[in-house]
């Protein structure tokens, strides 16, 4: 519905645009060395405690500038909470925010605040990057390996948890994954040279490598027993499946082919909205043993080879078991 929305207005003609609505985030080129990339991101709590919540919130909204191979350098904070709620619990979101900047190197120098029922945080972020070393989700290749950062199963757990159904351990996991930058992943993208990449948010894995795979005209291939799930998931799904995760999972129903014996509950894990999940990496086959050396480097615990891209129609995903 939005694509549609965005149709309807005036095309950007500056010709310092390098991308706009088509990719991760917006660059503007600033010189022949430099441009700004730009982002924003904001939502409600998805866990209990405010401090986890704002660093959570932060790291969601700085992996778009890391999923397109640049450094954040500033954010502007995002916050709205009733006028007359607790105020320490507003201090603790933004500290969790803070912190997070902090440890990803960028400045808050600024923010804008409403008065809202429903509490709601994130950011606006500025990065930095060469124009000629952006990982963009059009610039994947047939052949290329695609490399997965982070485990799935984010919006099940968190859906889990508003049921009182996700034990404490299961949590302390979740919340762990979602609070952890992509910084370390995207400094071994770069480092390597990606040929596409993209960062699973809210349309889930099936969701976003579609969209890579649309704008770089190719097909993908998947393996279900390669995908990397946080442990319990594969049970959870029984019982507590967010709303988002199925609307995932329609809009990609004519775009994938499906292995036989794929069971309905896999296909949603597979399409299961993520917040501030991992980065999905398209590289060369001669640089995936330096991608995947420079993520161990680096500390990245997940990194997963779930596939490859291939020769076929622009956007099909096929899911082998």
């Amino acid at each position: 519905m939005l694509d549609q929305i965005l149709k309807t207005l005036p095309r950007i003609t500056d010709p310092r645009v390098l991308v706009s609505t088509e990719d991760d985030a917006g660059v503007y080129k600033i010189t022949d060395d430099v441009a700004i990339v730009q982002t924003v991101d904001f939502f409600t709590p998805i866990v209990d405690d405010p401090y986890d919540f704002g660093a959570i919130a932060a790291a969601n909204a700085l992996s778009d500038v890391y999923a397109m191979g640049a450094t954040p350098i500033t954010a502007l904070n995002l916050a709205a909470f009733p006028k007359d709620g607790p105020m320490d619990v507003l201090a603790e979101i933004l500290r969790g925010g803070a912190d997070k900047a902090v440890e990803a190197g960028v400045s808050i120098i600024g923010g804008h605040s409403i008065d809202d029922r429903e509490p709601k945080y994130g950011m606006a972020v500025t990065g930095i990057v060469h124009p000629g070393k952006l990982a963009l989700k059009g610039g994947a290749k047939a052949g290329d390996r695609l490399v997965l950062t982070k485990p799935l199963g984010i919006g099940i757990i968190t859906t889990a948890i508003k049921a009182g159904r996700a034990s404490e351990e299961m949590i302390a996991i979740a919340t762990a994954n979602m609070k952890t930058l992509n910084k370390k992943a995207a400094e071994a993208m770069v480092e390597t040279g990606a040929t596409g990449a993209t960062d699973i948010t809210g349309f889930g894995l099936l969701g976003h490598l579609h969209e890579m795979l649309h704008r770089s005209c190719v097909s993908g291939r998947i393996r279900f027993s390669d995908v990397p799930f946080i442990q319990g998931v594969g049970e959870l799904v029984k019982f507590s499946v967010p709303g988002g995760t199925r609307a995932n999972l329609r809009y990609v129903g004519d775009k994938v082919a499906w292995a036989a014996g794929i069971t309905e509950d896999e296909k949603l894990m597979l399409a299961d909205a993520q917040t501030s999940g991992g980065l999905l990496i398209a590289v060369s086959p001669d640089k995936l043993d330096g991608l995947l050396k420079g993520l161990v480097a680096r500390g990245v615990e997940t990194r997963a080879v779930i596939g490859e891209i291939i020769d076929g129609e622009a956007g099909k995903i096929v899911v082998e078991r």
